[in-house]
């Protein structure tokens, strides 16, 4: 199929990550992945960059190793510590602290994006640029603080079709993934990926939501993405409806190692070792 040719791993979710040249992934996903969330103390809701107003400047805060430590305005903290808080709350300028224990029920603030396509259709009641509360069920799912899959990759091929279509590149950054694979497009739904001594299985396509938008990493704010996955990607998910989607949701069903330039093969369904 082709081979890995990214891997990226996000300690604090929302958080600017790290590239690396290998990582563990285990049951949950990589090593250290979404480890950490920042929480309001307002509301006790967990940050998160659906919700620019109030999350957004998480974009500008990096996060790196296992322990992991963040940067903020250029000096560098301890996940964890008082220090770190206390960074991340003049920041952000409200109280938060960062934290490894999810929330007894999880939740997140969403404001979707102001295209209409961009909204899918299990959330039709709702209007373009409409903010709300919602469960966040992905730690349920993984012990993490992703969305819902452990592992999210997207591929060469997919992101080519997708900067033909808006009419310049886009990075692989803006969407945040795990790994990049070096392949023409994205494995269907139910397809199991060995990638060296790691086995993935995709679970469902990538629902996306405002952030791939928005200015992060060193990338400036790009409006036409949303327009464009709004216009050309919206496809049927979970059997509820159609979503602009992008990239895809996997499982890890065989944990190892994964490295750069490791070659990523189809597994006939069901004959993991």
């Amino acid at each position: 199929m082709g081979e890995a040719a990214g891997i990226w791993r996000y300690p604090v979710k929302s958080a600017g990550g790290e590239a690396l040249g290998e990582a563990r992934a285990d049951t949950g996903g990589l090593a250290g992945d979404r480890a950490w969330a920042c929480v309001d103390d307002q509301d006790g809701t967990i940050g998160s960059a659906k919700h620019p107003r109030r999350w957004g400047d998480l974009l500008a805060v990096r996060a790196a190793g296992e322990p992991a430590t963040i940067e903020v305005g250029g000096a560098l903290y301890e996940a964890g510590s008082e220090e770190a808080d206390a960074a991340l709350a003049e920041h952000l300028g409200r109280p938060v602290r960062l934290t490894r224990t999810a929330p007894a029920t999880p939740r997140i603030h969403r404001m979707l994006p102001a295209e209409a396509g961009m909204v899918p259709d299990w959330l039709a009641e709702l209007r373009p640029g409409q903010e709300r509360v919602e469960e966040a069920g992905g730690h349920a799912r993984t012990g993490r603080f992703v969305d819902f899959g452990a592992v999210h990759l997207i591929t060469t091929g997919a992101l080519a079709g997708l900067s033909g279509r808006t009419g310049h590149p886009v990075p692989a950054e803006r969407f945040r993934p795990n790994l990049l694979i070096d392949a023409d497009a994205d494995p269907e739904p139910g397809a199991e990926l060995a990638i060296g001594d790691v086995v993935l299985r995709v679970a469902f396509r990538t629902p996306r939501c405002v952030v791939p938008s928005l200015p992060q990493d060193g990338l400036p704010a790009d409006p036409v993405v949303l327009r464009t996955l709004a216009r050309h990607y919206r496809v049927e998910v979970f059997g509820t409806g159609k979503g602009a989607c992008f990239g895809v949701y996997a499982d890890v069903l065989r944990p190892g190692r994964l490295a750069l330039g490791a070659r990523v093969d189809l597994v006939p369904a069901g004959r993991v070792g």
